[in-house]
């Protein structure tokens, strides 16, 4: 059996991509060039020479990084970013070296245009790489070592998306324990094998290694052998999701965990500032929504336009949340989730609720400063009592202001928690959100709740 690296289905994408990005490059380059004249004018064929020149090393980096499976938008933007900034280096270097006198406006214009060009192209081609990938074309085929609750995470979330490309062959082990809910193939000893023979492209390690690390070194020294990638994933708990950075200690290797991004003091006021920009634009067109809600709120139950609930708030603090009333008014809405059907809904109300048009008040409360656009979604003070003794790290979540929308609403865990296993995802995605804050994640986050709400929320009651 040869042991030459099983090479994946679609093993020529990243040469298209390198290919498009070149052919965007030159395209906008002759753009600037019939902008500015003057930019041409210092010899545009040898500036093309040099363009093309600077284009290697993103070149080399970007298949040195490789290609991110999950179309992230701010891996994306901070990628096209990174890739622009190594091109201007390089070319601003090269024409310094030549004495070449370049007009600082066209440069400008140029690399402005080659950022959002790169970007665009970038989001493109990595959407039309999920949806080939989603016809089974182009993927990786991984097994897990490890039939443990590890190894079980890791198997949903490689699974979460077709997109992604990967294609989950089974879990190995000594033995396959009593209720494991995953593919258990075989033993570890059987793994070589069934690699060679299945063609494996990555084996996932999930096992704790013992004190000799015998069982970790077969793996590697059997992925090593078919030409399969070997990836370590370490024993943490699912709340522990923070960014882990890699570090040696003479010859030891260590992980260091990443700071939240938002204790730091300005990264705290660029969200702030962003809340603010954004609920005062909304507030300035907000009466065109209220009108015609309140008139229909009013015409299908007796009550106020607002329904206000006490709610926990950062730091554990409390605050009064603003909705649009949706229910019939009832003594237990402070302690009561809506259900599936529940009768207190009303018509206009179940509406609402399915287009998330009852979380416009909102608004409001980000920018009074008691709630931010994005983040964990504030809980009824009972749940906040009731929760926090059952769900470990629950209580993390208020690290930050509460959210319009959050991670968690818009992967799936929006609605009714009625099992805990419910709310406890819902918490694990709010810690991760916290700890891996980006303005760019916000605004994604931003973008697919709109989406949600012109499709229609299903597990909006």
């Amino acid at each position: 059996m040869s042991s030459k690296r099983p090479l994946p289905r679609g093993r020529f994408i990243p040469a298209i991509f390198a290919i498009a990005d070149i052919a965007l490059v030159n395209l906008l380059f002759a753009f600037v060039c019939a902008m500015f004249p003057t930019f041409a004018a210092n010899g545009a064929r040898e500036l093309g020479v040099i363009v093309n020149l600077s284009l290697v090393p993103e070149l080399w980096w970007g298949w040195r990084r490789g290609l991110h499976r999950a179309l992230q938008l701010d891996v994306v933007a901070r990628q096209a970013l990174s890739d622009v900034a190594l091109h201007a280096l390089f070319f601003l270097a090269f024409i310094a070296v030549l004495g070449i006198d370049m007009p600082v406006r066209a440069l400008a214009v140029f690399y402005a245009m080659m950022f959002g060009g790169l970007l665009c192209l970038r989001l493109l081609s990595r959407g039309l790489l999920k949806i080939y990938r989603r016809h089974g074309r182009g993927y990786a085929r991984v097994v897990i070592v490890g039939a443990n609750p590890t190894g079980e995470r890791l198997a949903a979330e490689l699974g979460r998306d077709a997109g992604f490309g990967y294609r989950m062959l089974g879990f190995f082990d000594d033995a396959c324990p009593a209720g494991f809910s995953g593919h258990y193939v075989g033993t570890i000893e059987q793994l070589a094998d069934f690699m060679r023979r299945e063609r494996v492209h990555q084996v996932f390690y999930c096992r704790s290694t013992d004190g000799s690390g015998r069982h970790a070194a077969e793996v590697l020294r059997t992925a090593d052998d078919v030409g399969a990638d070997f990836l370590f994933v370490p024993q943490l708990s699912r709340y522990v999701q923070r960014g882990m950075e890699l570090a040696t200690v003479g010859s030891m290797t260590v992980m260091g965990v990443r700071p939240n991004p938002l204790k730091s003091l300005l990264n705290r006021g660029v969200k702030r500032a962003f809340d603010l920009v954004v609920s005062s634009a909304f507030l300035c067109v907000y009466p065109l929504i209220y009108v015609p809600v309140a008139i229909a709120i009013k015409m299908s139950s007796r009550g106020p336009v607002y329904f206000r609930q006490e709610r926990t708030g950062y730091h554990g603090r409390t605050f009064s949340c603003l909705k649009f009333r949706t229910m019939r008014s009832s003594a237990d809405a402070d302690t009561r989730q809506a259900t599936a059907g529940d009768p207190r809904v009303t018509r206009i109300g179940s509406f609402l609720r399915r287009t998330s048009i009852d979380e416009l008040p909102q608004f409001i409360n980000v920018w009074r400063g008691d709630m931010s656009i994005v983040g964990p979604r504030p809980h009824m003070l009972k749940h906040t009592d009731d929760y926090s003794k059952q769900i470990d790290r629950y209580m993390a979540r208020h690290a930050v202001k509460p959210g319009i929308t959050g991670w968690a609403q818009v992967t799936g865990f929006r609605g009714p928690t009625d099992e805990l296993w419910k709310m406890e995802r819902r918490v694990e995605a709010d810690v991760w959100y916290i700890e891996h804050w980006t303005l760019l994640l916000d605004v994604k986050i931003m973008i697919r709740t709109v989406i949600n709400a012109l499709r229609g929320e299903s597990n909006a009651v």
